[in-house]
């Protein structure tokens, strides 16, 4: 854990929280892993990240109403963002992963570095509160904010359906869930996209944001191609 500490920059007091947010289900399936995986951590995490950067930006553009902050966030926080940003730490190679997710190519996919990211600032505001929390994200994050900021967006596929539908009719975008298949540690969820309740299209991932957005970008992709 020392090295995992090193290159994360943040030193924990509980070291189990550490443990814990860097390990995948896969390998707590294989491995009956006593304090359990990531996951619990990743949707804390979810939310402290959202407030976090919800708050930073708010300060930083005061000029910028409601609806461009939503969509900063929504950039910044996005799996392929955080995907990006996390490499910055190396955390893909610090990810316990079972057997077959690792074989599976795993170790590269954003959905599971993403959610690793996440875990791990909810372990640090466990660990030491909020205020460590935030000037750990903030310390990685500045560069992608500034980006941002200046219009530089990572593709957040949802976003980009909904203000296409915005800027033409009054559509509404949803999405459900259609299918689940495969072991705990391994699933692929199918997603349908709907607009105003007629499906679109059908996108595949390892979880269910990561088949929404693979469902988005394949509308957008046939709504390209049409023009």
């Amino acid at each position: 854990m020392e090295n995992a500490e090193k290159k994360i920059g943040y030193v924990f007091n509980n070291k189990e929280l550490l443990r814990r947010a860097l390990t995948h289900s896969s390998f707590a399936n294989e491995n009956k892993a006593s304090s359990g995986s990531n996951e619990r951590l990743e949707f804390l995490g979810d939310s402290v990240l959202g407030l976090i950067v919800s708050d930073y930006i708010f300060r930083l553009l005061p000029d910028v109403d409601e609806g461009q902050l939503s969509k900063f966030r929504a950039s910044l926080v996005c799996e392929q963002s955080l995907y990006e940003i996390s490499k910055n730490i190396s955390l893909s190679s610090l990810v316990l992963l079972g057997r077959g997710e690792e074989m599976t190519g795993g170790r590269e996919r954003p959905s599971v570095i993403s959610d690793a990211f996440e875990a791990i600032i909810a372990a640090i505001y466990l660990d030491a509160g909020m205020e460590t929390a935030r000037k750990w994200v903030i310390n990685l994050m500045r560069g992608a904010i500034e980006d941002v900021a200046h219009g530089h967006r990572y593709n957040d596929y949802k976003t980009m359906l909904q203000e296409k539908f915005q800027k033409g009719s009054s559509g509404k975008v949803t999405y459900r869930t259609i299918g689940e298949y495969g072991m705990d540690h391994n699933k692929t969820f199918e997603v349908e996209v709907l607009v105003d309740d007629s499906p679109r299209a059908v996108g595949k991932g390892h979880n269910k944001k990561e088949a929404e957005q693979n469902a988005a970008k394949k509308v957008l992709d046939g709504m390209d191609k049409t023009r």
